[in-house]
């Protein structure tokens, strides 16, 4: 007999779905599974034969034949087990074959017959939806985060007997459910850390408040100690709130990397920190079964690299392009694979290597070797960051004033309006932020008059700015102006902005 069940493979971020053939036919008791097959997959005979013979099915001895289609496509990982077992009980009679239409089925099953939780269990049951699906089976320990997709029947198992009692309506069972707008209660997501406990450094938190207004990177510079790394922190607290749109994309990479700790959905934003230490593979992603990296974890989210130049030179290179794309491409012989890398990039470093130039009470540096700390830096990745702001040196009476400092839900009010005008401003046109106008956008929305291109002109010259620094001024200015809601970039929305390249100039100008 011949049956077909459904299931999905993972490529990039989206699900792929795959058809479970099974066949059951006279001649020699083998198992046989092909369709261009990982070794995790090909491991799924013997699971799933043990398991079948532990929950209590004793197939006859014939000749099975499994087929995962398409065939031209690697399958990779555990999510077949169950769909195969499945579909071999239907082609042996245990099973009517109707009852596996419309349903797609994931897991991974143990030798007892218990089903195990999988990876990418979002991204699946949302292609599943998209294909025509109306019903899924996934592992009980997955079925939050598969029910969060709207207009499919989640259901979820923890053995194989149990899905077998499902499909064939023995038992009774109901879908998986999930309140959305639970996820999303301000009251729920409050962040432990604030501003109002960052005492001083005014300057830093303004630019900080214009760089989350417009998605801009920023680089922070100053000595240890100076509160580089707290105001790093502290920058999800006064960022939006996710709409469920983003929430859903930054949930289907964490399903995918399996980070979601049985969380429906990543309801906040992503702020990710990686160790200096770090590889080029886990920043950007890739691997021998391709996986996204740390720079799609941060996706609408907040990249904050520490210690900027103990990263090794060849790895913090690469973020040159994603930087620009807002993606990653993954090349491989089979297959090219996509990740979103929408995110915003934040780095704190020291001005050299003991940390206190140009203080020449402490620092002992001599200037060849400041500068050999500073050009680990290239000057492409430093024409990236939008906006470069210096944390100055704290001293004992600025952390001994009492005055009440803002709170991250005041800073937040202003970054809303700011981004509300930006999203009725492009509407329509794919561009959310600032950060992402193109240089025919900027002619289109950073108008500037005659005084003001002159002032820009005199700071172009004398600063010896690149192309894209220049672009970089004009979209941090717009930035500004929306801060002061004003639809006009005036001079003082220049100045600043020019302000924020001046201090670049400062280490690496010379």
């Amino acid at each position: 007999m011949f049956s077909k069940a459904y299931s999905a493979a993972i490529h990039g971020i989206d699900g792929l779905i795959v058809s479970v053939e099974a066949d059951v036919s006279d001649g020699l008791p083998i198992f046989d599974m092909v369709g261009y097959l990982g070794s995790e997959v090909k491991e799924a005979r013997e699971r799933v034969r043990i398991a079948l013979k532990n929950s209590g099915y004793m197939l006859p001895a014939k000749r099975i034949t499994v087929n995962l289609s398409p065939a031209d496509i690697r399958k990779e990982g555990t999510a077949f087990d169950l769909p195969v077992a499945i579909a071999i009980l239907a082609a042996f009679g245990h099973l009517p074959e109707e009852c596996l239409k419309d349903i797609l089925i994931i897991g991974e099953l143990s030798l007892n017959g218990n089903i195990n939780k999988v990876n990418g269990v979002l991204p699946i049951v949302y292609s599943a939806k998209q294909q025509g699906f109306t019903k899924c089976i996934v592992p009980k320990e997955n079925a939050r985060e598969g029910a969060v997709v709207v207009g499919m029947q989640t259901f979820g198992v923890a053995s194989l007997t149990e899905a077998v009692e499902l499909l064939s309506g023995k038992g009774e069972y109901t879908p998986e459910f999930v309140d959305i707008k639970q996820l999303f209660r301000r009251d729920d997501l409050e962040e432990t850390m604030d501003f109002s406990e960052v005492a001083g450094q005014k300057a830093a938190k303004r630019a900080i408040e214009i760089a989350v207004s417009g998605m801009h990177n920023i680089l922070m510079i100053g000595p240890p100690g100076s509160g580089k790394t707290m105001l790093a922190k502290r920058i999800p607290s006064i960022m939006p709130d996710l709409s469920f749109d983003e929430s859903m994309e930054i949930s289907k990479i964490y399903s995918i990397a399996g980070l979601m700790d049985q969380q429906a959905l990543i309801a906040k934003r992503p702020y990710r920190s990686p160790h200096h230490t770090i590889t080029t593979t886990a920043l950007v992603g890739g691997g021998m079964n391709p996986k996204p990296g740390e720079i799609s974890l941060a996706h609408l989210g907040v990249l904050f690299l520490d210690e900027l130049p103990e990263f090794q030179k060849n790895t913090i290179e690469v973020l040159r392009q994603p930087l620009e794309d807002k993606s990653i491409t993954i090349a491989r012989l089979n297959a090219s694979y996509r990740y979103p890398a929408g995110f915003m990039l934040v780095a704190a470093m020291n001005p050299c290597s003991c940390g206190f130039f140009p203080d020449r009470n402490r620092c002992n540096c001599s200037i060849n070797l400041v500068k050999r700390y500073l050009n680990r830096i290239s000057q492409p990745l430093l024409d990236r960051f939008d906006i470069c702001i210096e944390a100055l040196q704290m001293n004992y009476k600025e952390l001994q004033i009492q005055e009440k400092q803002e709170s991250s839900a005041d800073i937040r009010k202003r970054v809303d309006i700011a981004r509300k005008i930006q999203m009725e401003r492009y509407e329509g046109q794919n561009i959310y932020f600032n950060s992402q106008l193109s240089p025919r956008t900027i002619k289109k929305y950073c108008k500037l008059d005659t005084k003001e291109q002159s002032l820009l002109e005199q700071a172009f010259i004398k600063m010896n700015l690149s192309a894209r620094a220049y672009h970089r001024i004009l979209k941090v200015a717009r930035t500004i102006a929306d801060l002061d809601q004003s639809d006009k970039i005036a001079t003082k929305h220049i100045s600043e902005a020019i302000c924020y390249r001046s201090m670049d100039q400062k280490y690496w100008g010379e």
